[in-house]
């Protein structure tokens, strides 16, 4: 292989030297402007890996961390008063709330629309979705970012720490959501402490303003 570099490197010598020396030199810049152009091409090549890498945090971070803080719209504290329990049997598919709930909050846009209220306990929380908006489960970033990056992401948490022993199976985090079709009806969660009650209202409202505004845009 080197004997052939060498033969390869000793017949540019004897182009060059053959060719008229205004000719040979013109090639000699070519050979080093070559030069320049490959080391620049493989400094970018290097700089654009490391921006990809850069660009990939910055989207991981956004999904995880980085949506608009929500502005829960809060009104006078309001009680919910609960149906009897022949009543809320005879509305299927919607089971009957197993939790007393304490207060509701509603959810809403800036302009004012109504998205969901948030019916809240000590530990755990209903989502009951505002029946004039149809929010399908299909419609991004529902499933893609709240059921699998929030949601889920919860339970396999607590899941984890039960298996080493750190939680008992009573208080995992667990929610299930009822829908009719696709159309989402409700979420309820439970074992819900403070810290996660705050991101879930946030990460609740932003995911249903989204999902609002794609419906708009659509309409």
């Amino acid at each position: 292989m080197f004997q052939r570099l060498d033969k390869g490197k000793a017949l540019l010598k004897y182009t060059v030297k053959a060719m008229p020396e205004e000719e040979a030199e013109k090639i000699k810049k070519l050979v080093a402007f070559k030069k320049k152009l490959q080391k620049r091409v493989s400094e970018l090549e290097s700089e654009l890996k490391e921006l990809q890498t850069m660009l990939e945090t910055v989207d991981s971070i956004l999904l995880e961390k980085g949506f608009k803080r929500a502005k829960i719209v809060k009104t006078p504290a309001m009680t919910e008063t609960l149906p009897p329990k022949e009543e809320a049997e005879a509305k299927p598919p919607y089971p009957a709330p197993t939790a007393e709930y304490e207060s509701v909050v509603p959810l809403k846009t800036l302009t004012g629309e109504l998205l969901a209220n948030l019916h809240l306990s000590e530990n755990s929380l209903r989502v009951a979705l505002a029946e004039d908006k149809n929010f399908n489960s299909n419609t991004p970033p529902f499933t893609q970012f709240l059921v699998e990056r929030v949601l889920a992401k919860m339970k396999e948490k607590d899941s984890e720490l039960t298996r080493v022993g750190q939680l008992t199976p009573d208080k995992v985090f667990s929610y299930n959501i009822v829908q009719d079709g696709d159309i989402i009806r409700e979420i309820a969660i439970n074992n819900v402490d403070a810290n996660r009650l705050r991101e879930l209202k946030s990460s609740i409202r932003w995911t249903l303003e989204k999902m609002y505004e794609k419906m708009e845009s659509q309409n």
